[in-house]
């Protein structure tokens, strides 16, 4: 899976779950199950994911394991995203509730308990699961035109990211610029712009694996603020480290968002003419 052999890691695991079965072995057949989910998810298989998923899940919670396990709830998040790639809205919304009002209510529980009831890792996994969640349904929300409801989860991701990451870390610099996003198409352009400058800033100190998506979003909030110029050179930056990284997807992304600004620049030159500055 890991070399992108993707057939062939099918293979094996069609092999591996036989041997679970035979062997009766729980444990191995959940993580089989859920190997064998991932990898239809990856494939975009994504019924068959769905049925994978539900079956791990089943074989878990037959086994005794707690709604809230975050195993469960990582499942639950894969089904939710699936069931929002489907459009089928009703069964994504409530797969995100139910992940994150789960969570929110372990992490409750988990302020009385003695400190050393818990670790500080497995206080630490459970609130990066929680941002997790609200990173997918903010994306889920974004992609359905709520704007607002998805800022209010980035909002909240980011900052789970920032106390337990760091404002460095890859992930809080993504949600950083995935908020400006969301904060552009309300119309909230300085917010916007402020947000996605301090991003791609960090991502440059920091080296993030993925700079040229914060500079192309940058490119394009500042098209938007009118600052032609400006977001023409970084757009020509982010296109530049987008075919150096080899991404396909940003590259053309990158080459869309310099039409779109030459056709505004070309609006904007016939607008001028159209309406000329009145002699004194």
């Amino acid at each position: 899976m890991m070399q992108g052999e993707l057939e062939a890691a099918s293979g094996y695991l069609h092999q591996a779950i036989r041997l679970a079965h035979q062997s009766h072995n729980t444990q191995a057949i959940i993580y089989t199950y859920s190997l064998m989910a991932n990898l239809a998810f990856v494939q975009g298989q994504l019924t068959n994911a769905e049925k994978l998923f539900k079956a791990a899940m089943s074989f878990m919670l037959s086994g005794g394991a707690a709604q809230d396990d975050n195993a469960v709830i990582e499942m639950s998040l894969k089904l939710a995203t699936i069931y929002a790639t489907q459009n089928k809205s009703e069964l994504a919304e409530h797969g995100f509730n139910f992940c994150l009002e789960s969570l929110e209510g372990k992490l409750e529980k988990q302020k009385d308990l003695p400190p050393d009831a818990l670790s500080d890792e497995e206080r630490k996994d459970t609130r990066l699961l929680l941002g997790l969640s609200l990173d997918s349904r903010a994306r889920y929300r974004a992609a359905s035109h709520r704007l607002a409801d998805a800022c209010h989860d980035y909002q909240r991701a980011l900052q789970i990211c920032l106390e337990e990451q760091g404002d460095t870390h890859p992930q809080t610099l993504t949600l950083m610029s995935d908020l400006a996003t969301a904060l552009d198409g309300l119309g909230r352009h300085e917010e916007a712009l402020a947000q996605v400058k301090k991003a791609v800033e960090l991502g440059r100190e920091s080296g993030h694996p993925d700079q040229h998506v914060l500079v192309c979003n940058m490119a394009g909030i500042l098209m938007h603020q009118g600052q032609f110029e400006e977001s023409e050179r970084l757009y020509r930056e982010a296109l530049v480290l987008a075919q150096t990284a080899g991404d396909g997807e940003a590259v053309e992304q990158c080459e869309e968002g310099l039409k779109e600004l030459s056709t505004r620049r070309a609006g904007q030159t016939q607008d001028k003419a159209d309406h000329p500055a009145e002699k004194e």
